[in-house]
């Protein structure tokens, strides 16, 4: 009885959302071409990164490498990008990741996914208003600073704020009733913020052209202290480190991408238009690794300015690009500066907690999350439960946590949601037929190909261990069968093991590892053994041969690429980001095991909720 029992449950975690296809929608929308998507993509990923993080990373973590930071975080991107246009043009709809976990890899998945990625959006607001609070103190002399400083004790937790910052705060609340009353994103007011930001951001790399430095990228321990004995500097400097490109070493750069990957998020919106282009096929994948090339050059353009036109020990963090003009005796140009910047950052504000809700309210219809959150008002259509109670959560994350440390859980919570999307489209190529028609029925489809085998008393007997053995290198059919497809499924999982141990090797000891530490190489090299022979498992079972519109190439290699460099990335967070990362996953299995499983409809196909939102491509 305790093992029917133990089935059963783990049939709940992997029970998926059931589709049903739908009728082109009553309002179509105009269609996207490649150029459009790009821009969306663009907007909706430049943001605060640009502008107020550059300056602390610069400072304190990469120094000049800063431009290889942003490297590294863009090569993740990429490669996340190439994944997430797999999934977005097998099954277009308007949402996010959780659906796509729902209806392909199951319920549990689905959740953790929907989870972090609220934690994501939720952090993205705080850390915006947070930036745009900074801002507009360092315009007005830094008044608010000084009559907050000191109200909290200094021996709180490090990862909170220095003071509790009642303007991001009430940017917040004042952005969740705006909200509240029914606001929509203004195509008008995007055009026009994203003109503002391109006009800032040109003028910005032109001036470092004309004003910058390169002796700035060759600092030596004697400029250090020539400029420490200057009398009237008005900037608290930095640390020196080893001078030079690279003063905080290797572990600068890679620290430094960890945070800087924060700014590239935003590229896997294009995603959620998929229905909206005509060709998606072609469109999405373009669009996405444009939007991160572009991003990038960006980036690369605004950091290498502001380290040529300003010493990086001598940046302020908290207003690098207006502070840098007065230290090239540009005064007045930091007010043209600084006004465009918020002009930017209170867009970016207005937009970053609009899928906040829309997310909050799909699970709460699902059963998991409370019912009570996906109430709408009944004029404006408003989710108000959702909205609100995402709006107090960005407001306290606003009002609490530092910046950079919003940063560093908004990453965390990307990495995650990036790798688990490599991993799905990993483990969905190789069974039997996901792909579905809108001719064939959806319900039958979905059942006869789960993940983990309904009864697996029903599977063929075994020929014995030397017939399994063979079949790892020798499969027996040229196409998926559920025996191979569930072989994929555990060597997949091993892998994202072996992989998370081999990073966090990488990430605490590097230097004994490539230094030859009898232990720790012989470990490292024995699991780049184990994962080379597991991946070549992975190579030689059977795909899908169904077609797709977009295959992520190299597979399998790219998505544990993938999936290694997300977890690296992961593991250079601080250990104060992975305790609130973990207090907050604690929470949502709290509510999954103690609310959502109970009440999720996916388990009654009588009440199943259609994906109303999805639209299946013809196969």
């Amino acid at each position: 009885m305790r093992c029917q029992d133990l089935h059963q449950f783990g049939q709940k975690l992997v029970r998926r959302r059931l589709l049903e296809p739908t009728e082109d929608s009553e309002s179509p929308t105009a269609p996207l071409n490649t150029l459009n998507l790009v821009a969306f993509g663009v907007a909706s990923t430049l943001g605060a990164g640009m502008y107020i993080l550059v300056g602390e990373v610069a400072m304190f973590i990469a120094g000049p490498a800063i431009v290889i930071s942003f490297l590294v975080a863009a090569v993740s991107s990429v490669l996340s990008g190439l994944c997430y246009a797999e999934f977005g043009t097998r099954v277009s709809w308007t949402g996010s990741a959780y659906l796509y976990s729902y209806i392909s890899v199951g319920e549990l998945w689905a959740f953790i996914t929907a989870w972090n990625l609220i934690l994501s959006y939720v952090v993205v607001t705080g850390s915006v208003a947070r930036a745009w609070s900074i801002a507009f103190d360092s315009l007005i002399g830094n008044h608010i600073f000084q009559a907050l400083e000191g109200t909290f004790s200094p021996y709180m937790p490090y990862y909170l704020a220095k003071y509790p910052d009642f303007v991001a705060l009430s940017l917040v609340l004042l952005l969740t009733g705006v909200l509240v009353l029914g606001a929509r994103e203004s195509v008008l007011v995007g055009k026009i913020s994203t003109g503002i930001n391109f006009l800032v951001l040109s003028f910005i790399i032109l001036s470092g052209f004309i004003k910058g430095d390169l002796h700035n990228w060759k600092l030596t321990e004697q400029d250090y202290t020539l400029n420490t004995s200057e009398s009237g500097d008005i900037y608290s400097l930095g640390p020196l480190g080893s001078g030079g490109f690279v003063p905080f070493d290797y572990d600068g750069i890679l620290h430094g991408a960890a945070l800087c990957f924060y700014s590239f998020v935003g590229f896997d919106d294009i995603v959620t238009k998929g229905e909206e282009a005509p060709n998606p096929h072609r469109s999405i994948p373009i669009s996405i690794m444009s939007t991160v090339f572009i991003c990038f050059l960006a980036y690369f353009g605004v950091s290498a300015t502001l380290t040529l036109m300003v010493p990086y020990y001598q940046i302020q963090p908290d207003s690098p690009f207006p502070q840098a003009f007065v230290h090239v005796g540009w005064g007045p140009a930091r007010y043209v500066v600084a006004v465009g910047i918020l002009c930017f950052l209170l867009y970016r504000l207005q937009s970053s907690l609009f899928p906040v809700p829309q997310l909050i309210q799909e699970m709460a219809k699902d059963g998991l999350l409370f019912r009570g959150l996906a109430r709408t008002h009944p004029r404006t259509k408003t989710p108000i439960m959702a909205t609100v109670s995402s709006g107090i959560l960005a407001g306290i994350m606003a009002l609490l946590f530092e910046f950079s440390n919003l940063v560093d859980l908004m990453s965390i919570g990307h990495l995650l949601v990036y790798s688990l999307v490599a991993l799905f489209v990993l483990v969905l190529r190789y069974q039997p037929d996901w792909n579905l028609s809108k001719n064939e029925k959806t319900e039958d489809k979905i059942q006869m190909k789960p993940l983990v085998k309904e009864n697996p008393l029903d599977s063929e007997p075994e020929a014995g261990s030397s017939k399994t053995l063979k079949s790892l290198w020798l499969p027996v059919s040229s196409s998926p069968t559920e025996k191979s497809a569930q072989m994929v499924y555990g060597c997949a999982f091993l892998l994202v093991l072996l992989l998370i141990i081999l990073s966090l090797i990488l990430a605490q000891w590097p230097s004994q590892v490539f230094s030859g530490d009898p232990v720790l190489t012989t470990v490292a090299v024995l699991l780049l053994l184990l994962i080379t022979g597991v991946t070549v498992i992975i190579w030689r079972q059977p795909q899908d041969p169904s077609p797709l519109p977009f295959r992520v190439p190299a597979l399998p290699v790219l998505p544990l690429v993938s999936i290694f460099v997300n977890v690296y990335l992961m593991m250079q967070t601080t250990s104060g980001t992975w305790a609130l990362f973990g207090i907050w996953n604690a929470i949502g299995f709290l509510i999954y095991f103690g609310y959502g499983i109970r009440h999720s409809l996916a388990g009654n196909n009588h009440q199943q909720p259609p994906a109303t939102s999805l639209h299946l491509q013809d196969s």
